[in-house]
């Protein structure tokens, strides 16, 4: 009777395969919950600009950042 040897990259390369394939699966299933929503309606209509509410950067203090660089 012969034995497989397994050795640290091909048990390496096994767990990236196994990382990749659930991460591939998720999103997938994110992916296919999100289009399904779509279709029926049920996703919630978010705008740019609601997105971005919480930025708040003053042109003039990036322009004095820049100044202060030269």
């Amino acid at each position: 009777m012969e034995f497989l040897y397994f050795d640290a990259g091909l048990g390496a390369m096994l767990v990236q395969a196994l990382v990749a394939a659930v991460a591939g699966i998720a999103l997938f299933y994110k992916s296919i919950t999100h289009k399904i929503k779509t279709i029926f309606g049920l996703n919630k209509n978010t705008s740019d600009s609601e997105v971005f509410d919480d930025i708040n950067i003053d042109d003039s203090t990036i322009e004095n950042a820049s100044q202060d660089d030269k």
